[in-house]
């Protein structure tokens, strides 16, 4: 059973780094370590794990297993945990959904197979429904639908996300990674008003502010494993309605978000690793291949970021998050 029953995917939600020794071997010691840092952070409202931040292209099955078992096992009774169902094919994904739930995850953030995405496979409704089905029939969890970028062709039309919100009671939230800030406020009107509402957590970290302040429920990103505490900040004064406040606070998010989010984007986590060795939050910034170590120069922007967003080992300094 979920460790926190009927959840519902809603406010500042981290996605967690996975620490890796210099042999690629999983650091559990520092991962756990790293997890009870974004833990403490007051105000976030779940922990992502075995998602994009921690690599799970990279990690095997039984790795996935064993990262879900140690986020439990250390912050498991204090928040609920999310797990990443990162998969390809749809029989696959729905064993990785019941290990899940065996373990005592208490939501799914299901990513988008390939199979679907390349090829314009979006435009078949049913394939995308088939796929959801068969994961949600092999479970009770909730689910979190990641829905990437409109440019890149695998992004779900509204109308079959408005079918899964009908047809499948689980559906609970989208990941909205679409980079599109028109389709980003369709979603949000759409799903976020239905009669059972979907929520829109926002991944737009280059553009946070701006995607908060048109309603998004919450928020999912991985550079929550780094500016947890201003994300909360940030959010708060949105809801709030303080746009003075929450325009201070984005001053601070922007150094980060700059360089975490830089071209290529595929190096983000890795930016962020390197930023908590710098911060004394992490030992190492190894990352599995086909990720590669940042050259000097990017390194030292990244110092320079942090410097700028006032970051420091315990977090923001107080007034940011105030």
């Amino acid at each position: 059973m979920a460790r926190f029953n009927d959840f519902q995917p809603a406010g500042v939600i981290p996605a967690t780094l996975l620490v890796f020794n210099e042999d690629l071997s999983i650091d559990e010691a520092a991962t756990a370590s790293h997890l009870k840092d974004v833990a403490a952070v007051d105000g976030i409202s779940a922990i992502t794990v075995n998602g994009h931040a921690s690599e799970v292209h990279a990690c095997n099955f039984d790795e996935q297993r064993r990262i879900l078992d140690l986020t439990l096992d250390e912050i498991g009774g204090q928040l609920p945990v999310i797990n990443g169902v990162y998969q390809d094919g749809s029989l696959e994904a729905a064993r990785i959904a019941r290990m899940a739930e065996q373990a005592g995850a208490s939501c799914l953030l299901i990513f988008p197979p390939h199979s679907i995405g390349y090829g314009n496979g979006v435009s078949r409704p049913e394939m995308i429904l088939s796929h959801f089905k068969t994961i949600a029939d092999a479970t009770d969890l909730p689910f979190i639908a990641f829905q990437y970028p409109v440019a890149k062709n695998y992004a779900y039309p509204i109308e079959t996300l408005v079918r899964m919100a009908e047809e499948i009671p689980s559906f609970r939230a989208i990941k909205d990674s679409c980079n599109d800030p028109v389709r980003h406020e369709l979603h949000i009107r759409t799903l976020q008003n239905l009669s059972r509402p979907v929520n829109v957590l926002s991944t737009h970290s280059a553009w946070l502010m701006a995607s908060l302040s048109l309603g998004c429920a919450g928020l999912l990103s991985g550079s929550g494993s780094v500016i947890a505490d201003l994300q909360v900040a940030l959010f708060n004064a949105v809801q709030d309605g303080d746009l003075t406040l929450a325009q201070a606070i984005n001053d601070r998010i922007q150094p980060t978000a700059k360089c975490f989010y830089a071209d290529p984007t595929c190096d983000m986590h890795n930016r962020m690793k390197e930023a908590l060795v710098m911060l004394g939050r992490l030992p190492r910034a190894t990352v599995r291949p086909p990720l590669f170590k940042l050259s000097d120069t990017e390194i030292a922007g990244i110092k320079e970021a942090i410097k700028a967003a006032g970051l420091t080992r315990q977090g923001a300094v107080p007034e940011a998050a105030e």
